[in-house]
């Protein structure tokens, strides 16, 4: 059974078809990649998914329920880390057991407990003014998982970085990803990080917007760390630029 299913989404805004009949899949431990231009309706697609917003038609389901328009069951990052800056890490990150109920304390034991495998470990009683920006987004990854620890929608959370600094949180969030036993989906327009990063990808184009083209990557994870100099990952590219 797909533990994320999308059945015949579509989102209408004042008689305009953003989106239009979108089925997708996640299963369990799979990063999957939205792969678009700019405008063609994927983070109107998140919204339906995380329950922000309800479909003209459609259905989002869980692991077998019917989650559509009930927030709650799926954790959502945006591109911008969104860290309170008059609040510690560790608050930040517990900020979601906190809207839940939790006790403070409660909220920050549980918290601390995952800073060592997220690579946090020391930026506590930080604030996010004294973190780089890949250390900023672990912690709002972090908190991402503090929301909920099955699903993430990542709505490009690597855009802001430098090259360097990217490619080592593609890594790095590989690596964790895989240790956590999370299922992401994200979205990107960078067809290189789609393609070193994903197990499959979506491409949703056109207006309205439709899933046009599935493409299954083969190369297995981790990838090799020259996988972007290869003949396989050039005819990937080639494939999804001929499509788009």
């Amino acid at each position: 059974m797909a533990e994320l299913k999308v059945t015949d989404v579509t989102v209408v805004y004042d008689d305009k078809t953003i989106i239009e009949d979108v089925s997708l899949e996640l299963h369990e431990g799979e990063l999957v990649s939205l792969l678009g231009a700019s405008g063609g309706g994927k983070t109107t697609l998140f919204n339906v998914i995380s329950g922000l917003q309800e479909p003209e038609n459609g259905t989002v389901a869980l692991n077998g329920e019917d989650i559509t328009g009930h927030p709650g069951h799926v954790s959502y990052m945006l591109q911008k880390d969104l860290l309170l800056p008059y609040r510690t890490i560790e608050d930040n990150v517990a900020l979601p057991l906190l809207i839940k109920g939790e006790k403070k304390e409660t909220a920050r034991e549980k918290a601390r407990a995952h800073f060592t495998e997220f690579g946090l470990e020391g930026t506590e009683k930080k604030y996010p003014h004294q973190l780089s920006g890949g250390m900023r987004q672990r912690a709002a990854l972090l908190r991402t998982y503090m929301f909920s620890n099955e699903i993430a929608l990542l709505d490009e959370p690597f855009s802001s970085l430098d090259t360097m600094t990217k490619s080592e949180m593609h890594r790095w969030y590989l690596d964790v990803m895989d240790k956590i036993k999370m299922s992401t989906l994200f979205i990107t327009h960078d067809i290189d990080e789609a393609i070193l990063l994903s197990d499959r990808i979506y491409l949703l184009t056109g207006a309205p917007g439709k899933i046009t083209e599935e493409i299954v990557i083969e190369e297995p994870k981790p990838r090799k760390p020259d996988f972007n100099l290869t003949e396989e990952f050039m005819n990937y590219k080639k494939k999804i630029l001929s499509l788009l």
